[in-house]
């Protein structure tokens, strides 16, 4: 039973992730809260990583929660459980890119989803924000200043710098030397 709920809830998360990655993540939140599967602040974390790894976001949750859920074979179909709308969707589509290039009612339907995915993302982040500063201690400004990680506030402006210097150097190069930094130092 728990592969078909695995395999559904993904199912419907990638029904309806119009807009990339990050249109998932208020479904992939609303999982997390109703099955347990994962936790909200897990969700964070995987954004973080998915943002500097390859992959996308909603294809590494639904891999770790059915892998932590129910093994291998719950990885694997909560995995494809995500992707095979895409695929269903893609393959409609391209039988019927004909018949759709042209109609304005298809082109205003795509035109009017855009707000809401802008709508869905910009939610997310201010959540993101606000899971952030949830733990700052804004009662004075001395104490917030304590609070800072100071190390990992330094390595932020200074990449910062380094991929606006030198913009020729694949990301890639900054990530494994932001990620040796960030291990010599433990942050």
């Amino acid at each position: 039973m728990i592969y078909l709920q695995l395999f559904f809830e993904f199912f419907k998360t990638g029904l309806f992730a119009i807009g990339g990655g990050l249109a998932t993540i208020p479904f992939l939140n609303e999982i997390a809260v109703r099955t347990g599967w994962f936790t909200p602040e897990f969700l964070g974390d995987m954004i973080a990583v998915a943002e500097s790894t390859p992959g996308p976001i909603g294809v590494n949750v639904a891999t770790y929660a059915g892998f932590t859920t129910a093994g291998f074979f719950g990885a694997l179909l909560a995995t494809f459980g995500l992707v095979l709308p895409s695929y269903i969707i893609i393959l409609i589509v391209g039988t019927m890119l004909e018949k759709f290039r042209k109609n304005p009612i298809v082109d205003k339907a795509f035109y009017g989803i855009r707000p809401a995915v802008v709508g869905m993302i910009a939610s997310v982040a201010l959540g993101l924000i606000g899971s952030a500063l949830a733990n700052v201690d804004f009662s004075s400004v001395k104490e917030f200043f304590l609070g800072i990680d100071w190390r990992c506030a330094v390595m932020f402006v200074a990449f910062l710098f380094a991929t606006n210097k030198w913009k020729k150097l694949h990301p890639i190069v900054f990530i494994v030397i932001a990620g040796a930094l960030g291990a010599l130092l433990k942050l």
